[in-house]
């Protein structure tokens, strides 16, 4: 495993007072059982067997509403992860709702070796959260963020794009404000509308509309580009792939390279602005970035290219700078 890795523990919808619109916890993770001590035991020695750098490493229970489950099953969890903290692991990461957050909980937390808190705050306008039936305001994801760091923990936080009733401005501003609240790391979902949820039926009905792919991947790609100018790290952006997710879902924005698409569009204004009105150009990046900057299946080349351009990148060793123009001698 990487540096910044985690070993993933998936706890299904249970705990959660309200269920969303966009909502089926079992697609999103994949499962539908409910892990327990042993099952948490099973993942880390997976882990160490395959190698992990476990002062890099989180143990992550995701999927739920963490501190919302029932309280003595949520210690089950944190109690099986301590033999692991103490065997080097960084700590322990978990997901939960902004209105499930007070001082008791996060005090349980940091006695049982939690170092990261993500909180779902998906829209920080409460006229969305309403609409989409999150039962908690902007003010809550506002206390919440507050009181994790006032404990120490690493905060982050997750947002969504294209919400029922948002608009591309409100997402901004949901952006905007979340930088606001000086989280360290982000998630950005875009919305995907999966069978069995409120937004099924509002998208059957005709009365949720969906963001095109092509308005939405500008729109992240700008609110990516806000959230790293703001040194806040993100972490995901688009759902993970998954079987689940391609069975059920009946539409929205999801594509199992969704973030690449974001990189690749903002390489290539990137690329656009330095080429200026030069017809031919050259550019150098990290080899880490080379797909990126190229774009998927070379679009980034053919929009050029229809431009009446010629564009080339190359991958330069040892690189550190994203891109760079090279000047050459014809």
């Amino acid at each position: 495993m990487s540096k910044g890795a985690s070993v993933a523990i998936f706890v299904p919808h249970v705990g959660c007072p309200h269920k969303c619109s966009f909502c089926d916890q079992n697609a999103i993770t994949g499962t539908a059982v409910l892990p327990h001590k042993d099952d948490v035991a099973a993942a880390c020695e997976r882990a160490i067997e395959c190698g992990v750098d476990r002062k890099n490493t989180e143990i992550a229970f995701f999927g739920g509403s963490f501190t919302a489950i029932p309280r003595g099953y949520m210690t089950e969890l944190l109690d099986a992860a301590q033999p692991y903290l103490k065997s080097g692991f960084k700590g322990i990461r978990i997901s939960t709702r902004p209105d499930c957050i007070d001082r008791e909980v996060l005090a349980l937390l940091k006695d049982r070796g939690v170092s990261s808190i993500e909180l779902g705050a998906q829209s920080m306008d409460d006229g969305v959260l309403s609409l989409n039936e999150r039962g908690h305001t902007a003010a809550d994801t506002e206390a919440a963020s507050a009181l994790v760091k006032e404990f120490g923990f690493t905060l982050g936080l997750q947002m969504m794009v294209g919400l029922y009733g948002s608009t591309p401005a409100l997402d901004m501003m949901t952006a905007e404000k979340i930088i606001s609240l000086g989280p360290r790391e982000a998630r950005i979902y875009p919305t995907v509308i999966l069978k069995n949820t409120r937004l099924a039926e509002l998208y059957l009905s005709g009365k949720y509309r969906p963001y095109s792919m092509d308005s939405a991947i500008p729109l992240c790609a700008d609110i990516l580009e806000h959230f790293e100018n703001a040194g806040i790290s993100v972490i995901k952006l688009g759902l993970h792939a998954s079987k689940d997710v391609e069975r059920d879902m009946l539409g929205g924005l999801y594509h199992p390279a969704f973030r690449e698409l974001c990189e690749s569009l903002i390489y290539r204004k990137k690329m656009e602005s330095l080429i200026g009105t030069d017809k031919e150009a050259t550019f150098t990046v990290p080899p880490q970035s080379l797909s990126k900057a190229l774009g998927q299946r070379r679009s980034n080349i053919s929009y050029f290219r229809a431009m009446g351009k010629t564009v080339k990148v190359i991958a330069l060793t040892g690189q550190t700078e994203d891109i760079i123009r090279q000047t050459e001698d014809n």
